[in-house]
């Protein structure tokens, strides 16, 4: 009797932590997305399930589900909650899809998709936000993704086509191998504009041909590449 009482102590913490953090994905999904107008199931679900706030480094685990971007180190941000939730519904994906993200970051993204999708692609430029966040992902029981440290704007020919394409860097044109590597009936979305400024673009590939849709202003760091801005 005293060696469960003294069990229930001591996984008390972690269980009021849990708790604590469950209450705040609640809070971000509803406040956040839902009166925002996010309505897909499968989106709202991921962003409910994938604990933020272990993407986030130490200092900012407090602000984790704000509504704003957070430094993750190397000069890059984890995105607004809101923003990644708008930009995978965009995407309009399922369970049988396969998704390039280029800039994986610090993961959490990637770990979005991978709860939807069958398989992540992710590219990043940077080799030890690419490490960290392979061992994230990994030790929360991710498996159906892989990250390449190569330049994003170039997209993954190997692995291509692509149902979707996911860019969280701003571009100051769309890159075209990413439209090359779209599947027929794939989408593409992508922030696009000078270095202080960006406008979210949505690409469709139907009968062969790309078309485009404006979405709204927002503010990325650069993709850095051959299609992107100079480093």
């Amino acid at each position: 009797m005293v060696f469960d009482q003294l069990r229930i102590i001591s996984i008390l913490p972690k269980l009021f932590e849990y708790m604590k953090y469950q209450r705040q994905r609640e809070r971000m999904v509803q406040e956040q997305l839902v009166a925002r107008g996010i309505n897909k199931r499968e989106v709202l679900g991921a962003m409910y399930q994938v604990p933020r706030h272990l993407f986030v480094d130490e200092a900012f685990v407090m602000r984790a589900y704000g509504d704003h971007p957070l430094p993750i180190g190397e000069k890059q941000t984890i995105s607004q909650p809101f923003m990644v939730a708008y930009m995978i519904e965009a995407l309009r994906l399922n369970k049988n899809f396969r998704v390039l993200e280029i800039g994986t970051g610090s993961g959490y993204q990637t770990a979005i998709l991978a709860e939807i999708c069958e398989k992540v692609f992710s590219v990043e430029r940077i080799k030890s936000l690419a490490q960290k966040a392979h061992r994230l992902l990994e030790q929360l029981g991710y498996h159906n993704f892989q990250i390449l440290v190569d330049d994003g704007s170039k997209g993954w020919l190997e692995k291509a086509p692509f149902d979707g394409i996911i860019v969280s860097a701003a571009a100051p044109r769309i890159p075209p191998l990413l439209c090359e590597q779209l599947n027929e009936g794939g989408r593409l979305i992508i922030p696009v504009g000078d270095e202080r400024s960006q406008t979210l673009r949505l690409i469709y590939k139907e009968g062969g041909e790309i078309l485009e849709e404006e979405k709204f202003n927002c503010s990325f760091v650069k993709l850095i590449g051959e299609f992107g801005w100079d480093k």
